[in-house]
């Protein structure tokens, strides 16, 4: 009789086994099984949130599942990013510009996270990333700044709103000998502002945030950050075309696990990115906020962090901001 329970009991433990393995099986194919939250550390009509919500939109018809969009900003990305760390939910994903994180540990003496903790999904777009300056200024390229910038030492004010551009202008500057005054802004409108009435010469910025003081002839782009032109303002040229290659920066913007997701579910999710971000009315909404669709993989996406990284690494040494 003993026996007769053993074997029972065996037997119910293996068909249990089975049971549980074939459920993690099926967890690992068949994802989203609720809903997915999209953590945005920006705030609401940025670039980086318009394209999430259309992301959004587009997978939960793919997904059948709903995808909404929470707003986190503050601190330069760091509350947003704090936020999505904290928990380890695979259904909540990070997406965001990659410069709220790979300059941080150049800017801040702590940080309130783990960047080893954000694991790369896919590259969805590239912000587009303008030099500009004020109408009042009278210089129509950046030969003609560094003129006069170099002609009046420390008399030139420029501001930027993120820590990565930040990095990038001050290096750029140390690069050349130039010394210009840097101003502290909590908003970009704020700075806008500034620029526009020719109380700051220079700003960097999203292009997106600047193209109705272009319009209306306030302010002028001498150029891109980016590595290719922009399709609303096709005449202005990269930074790399106007000679100056120490100022290049690609707004890499994209999606991110916490560590310990499946590289196999990794490449699911970025497969169904590519799938839906071509969408023609994707690309128009995109583009209005000065962006370029720009889909990878989370190999690639990997492989242009890390040289962006390093990038920041070289000018933090330049700098003489070493790594904490």
């Amino acid at each position: 009789m003993k026996g007769k329970r053993k074997s029972a009991f065996f037997a119910a433990i293996i068909a249990l086994s089975a049971l549980i393995a074939s459920e993690t099986v099926w967890s690992a194919q068949v994802w989203p099984q609720r809903i997915v939250k999209l953590i945005v550390p920006l705030g609401p009509a940025s670039g980086a949130d318009v394209t999430a919500r259309l992301l959004a939109d587009h997978l939960s018809k793919r997904w059948g599942q709903a995808v909404v969009v929470e707003n986190r900003p503050g601190a330069d990305g760091i509350v947003g990013l704090t936020a999505f760390l904290s928990g380890s939910d695979d259904h909540v994903l990070l997406f965001t510009p990659t410069g709220t994180f790979t300059a941080h540990p150049y800017l801040h003496e702590k940080l309130t996270y783990n960047p080893k903790q954000l694991v790369p999904i896919a590259r969805v777009t590239s912000t587009l990333v303008a030099i500009t300056v004020s109408t009042s200024l009278k210089v129509n390229s950046l030969a003609e700044l560094i003129a006069f910038v170099r002609s009046q030492p420390a008399r030139y004010h420029w501001a930027s709103i993120t820590g990565a551009t930040d990095l990038v202008f001050s290096g750029f500057l140390k690069s050349l000998g130039l010394s210009m005054v840097r101003v502290p802004y909590r908003e970009s409108v704020l700075a806008i502002n500034d620029l526009s009435e020719g109380r700051i010469e220079v700003f960097l910025s999203a292009l997106a945030t600047v193209l109705p003081q272009i319009a209306g002839g306030k302010i002028k782009v001498l150029a891109l950050t980016n590595h290719e032109r922009a399709p609303v303002v096709p005449e202005v040229p990269t930074v790399i075309e106007a000679g100056y290659p120490t100022l290049q920066f690609d707004g890499l913007v994209g999606l991110f696990a916490t560590a310990g997701m499946p590289l196999e579910l990794r490449e699911q999710i970025a497969g169904d990115v590519r799938a839906v971000i071509t969408d023609p009315t994707i690309a128009t909404r995109v583009a209005a906020t000065g962006q370029i669709i720009s889909p990878g993989t989370p190999a690639e996406f990997a492989s242009s962090i890390e040289a962006q990284m390093s990038t920041f690494a070289a000018i933090a040494k330049s700098l003489d901001q070493p790594k904490p």
